[in-house]
């Protein structure tokens, strides 16, 4: 699967509660948790993201509670993966469920500036920035992970091996 898209850079420690408001933990239709996505931390994120677009950051990225509500509003929001030096375990988890794509790769974070360019191959692991021309390698998702994410999260996963058991 390969994923083209710009840029929005964040810093150290994003948390759960800055990527959707725990104001909004009532709410648990996808589309209107992406309109309420990333608001707290920036302001602008909304009226300039596109589908596609692609999130980085530092170090601990979905860091606090353990809500599945962060991972659904970005992926609801047309973010098509998150790149960062490292994740909070549980954020990591709880995406691959849902189907969001996230790649560890503190060279890309460290080369990257916000408004560049990415295509990223996520079956290699590769992230290319198109803006800089430079290419940089992640750690590719095992075979049972990345079945994951292309069906489209743990549901959708299962269903589809459910359908074939029955055929």
């Amino acid at each position: 699967m390969k994923l083209k898209g710009k840029v929005f850079k964040y810093g150290a420690d994003v948390n759960t509660d800055v990527i959707i408001p725990a104001r909004y933990l009532n709410v648990s239709d996808p589309d209107e948790l992406a309109q309420h996505c990333m608001e707290d931390i920036d302001a602008d994120f909304l009226k300039t993201v596109q589908p596609g677009d692609i999130i980085m950051a530092t170090t601990n990225f979905g860091c606090g509670s353990s809500r599945e509500h962060a991972p659904l509003a970005i992926k609801a929001a047309g973010v098509s993966c998150v790149i960062a030096r490292s994740f909070a375990r549980i954020f990591f988890r709880n995406a691959i469920n849902i189907g969001l794509p996230l790649l560890e790769c503190p060279e890309a974070v460290y080369n990257t500036d916000a408004g560049d360019i990415l295509e990223v191959d996520l079956a290699r692991g590769k992230i290319k920035n198109l803006t800089k021309n430079m290419s940089f390698t992640a750690e590719p998702y095992p075979e049972f992970m990345a079945g994951l994410i292309s069906a489209g999260g743990l549901i959708e996963y299962t269903k589809k091996r459910l359908d074939n058991a029955k055929a």
